[in-house]
């Protein structure tokens, strides 16, 4: 079957590799038709690594899926061929302390889809268990789909932070994690400031929900001002570099919250956290869905959240040249999303 490796750092190779097994007891086939580029896979694929981890060559990335199932195994119900599906790249035990109290992305036996530990989904077909599949209606396009689980990994940030209406929040970052938080944030009555340096990622948070945006240049003027010297409410960081959390601290109101949404490069990351104790701020990280799927499918039918961020696809065997386009943020691109045909 068809498949996009990572071979080394910043090579995409386009190869076969042979076909997974029959699905087993509790476990469906999946047939993957589109697989969302994420932040973090360009992270393995600039850096080769990731929080210090590093890559595996030949690695396939890739944890933003949908497509359908192919086949089922001994015991599952809930799904027959045919039905279209996104799927949890988490896969988790069910039963440690953590996945009991509602904590999957905590899971003690845990393995990720995407990373060294597990295959990713930038490949033809994938067996999972079947409880990682989520049933989508079919008016809902696969490329659209495949922004279930970045929508679902803003919908756990809500588990830990709570958005009001008439909320100061600022995103800095428009890629799409940055979008999405925009959007989600406006969708909870907040008045949005998103920041970028990037003019065509502006225009695009502008179009998901962001009331006010700016070049990141002039983001901590606008956002004071917005707030008469007060400081937001929340401010999220989907960029995560020091200039960045710098300048989030210095516009966070004190005793408001920091959430740390992106991935940082720089390890140390020496950041002024003085500026923070000095207001009290509450200071928060973000990791990944913890099975929001089903509140993240919910918003993208009723059409709360848009999906105009998904701007660029490209069938699986130019997702060399789709890697290089994201990296070098070229054609006004947003999401860009790899079709299997």
């Amino acid at each position: 079957m068809l498949c996009a490796q990572l071979a080394a750092p910043r090579r995409i190779v386009v190869t076969d590799i042979p076909a997974p097994p029959d699905p087993g007891p509790n476990e469906i086939l999946v047939r993957l038709r589109a697989v969302g580029i994420c932040g973090s896979d360009l992270h393995w694929y600039r850096e080769g690594s990731i929080r210090g981890v590093p890559a595996q060559y030949p690695m396939v990335l890739g944890h933003e899926p949908a497509g359908t199932v192919a086949a089922i195994g001994a015991g599952v119900t809930r799904f027959a061929p045919g039905d279209p599906v996104a799927i949890e790249p988490q896969i988790t035990c069910g039963h440690c302390e953590y996945c009991l109290a509602g904590q999957h992305i905590h899971c003690l036996n845990t393995s990720y889809m995407g990373s060294p530990q597990t295959f990713g989904l930038f490949r033809e077909y994938a067996v999972i268990p079947s409880v990682n599949a989520k049933k989508f209606p079919p008016s809902l396009a696969f490329k659209h789909a495949a922004l279930i689980e970045p929508l679902a990994v803003i919908l756990h940030m809500l588990e830990l932070v709570t958005i009001r209406p008439f909320d100061r929040v600022a995103v800095i970052g428009a890629g799409p994690i940055g979008m999405l938080s925009a959007a989600v944030a406006h969708h909870a009555g907040a008045h949005v400031l998103s920041t970028d340096r990037l003019p065509h990622r502006l225009a695009l948070a502008s179009r998901m929900g962001a009331n006010e945006v700016c070049d990141f240049s002039k983001f901590r003027a606008a956002a004071l001002d917005l707030t008469n010297g007060r400081g937001m409410d929340l401010v999220i960081d989907a960029a995560a570099d020091r200039s960045t959390i710098d300048a989030g601290f210095a516009v966070t109101k004190p005793a408001g919250t920091f959430m740390l949404a992106g991935i940082p490069v720089d390890s140390p990351l020496p950041v002024d956290l003085h500026a923070a104790l000095g207001k009290e701020i509450r200071f928060l990280t973000l990791k990944r869905s913890n099975h929001r799927a089903g509140p993240a499918l919910d918003m993208l039918t009723s059409g709360a959240v848009k999906t105009d961020l998904v701007t660029h696809t490209m069938p699986a065997d130019r997702a060399p040249e789709a890697f290089d386009l994201l990296d070098n943020y070229r054609d006004g691109v947003g999401k860009m999303v790899i079709e299997f045909a």
